[in-house]
């Protein structure tokens, strides 16, 4: 699933304190890109979806389907080793 909604991405910069001009330089998108999508005012391509998705999966949140219960974002848990 590379789909997220702008709520998802504003409530993940949210959870891991990111600046949106972090995320537009760690997703390779510009910040007006960005903040378009998080204003609602366009939908941007599924590659660059799937760029500022990967990117905050790569600074420590994972994304939540819908399933019924509504699509969400949580912190990733700490791996512990034993």
């Amino acid at each position: 699933m590379s789909d997220i909604k702008a709520e998802q991405c504003l409530g993940a910069r949210a959870m891991l304190r990111m600046k949106r001009d972090e995320l537009a330089k760690a997703a390779q998108v510009a910040v007006a890109t960005l903040a378009d999508f998080e204003a609602g005012k366009r939908a941007p391509h599924p590659r660059t979806l799937a760029a500022i998705r990967s990117a905050l999966e790569a600074a420590g949140v994972e994304f939540v389907p819908e399933n019924g219960g509504g699509a969400g974002v949580r912190l990733k848990t700490a791996e512990v080793k034993e």
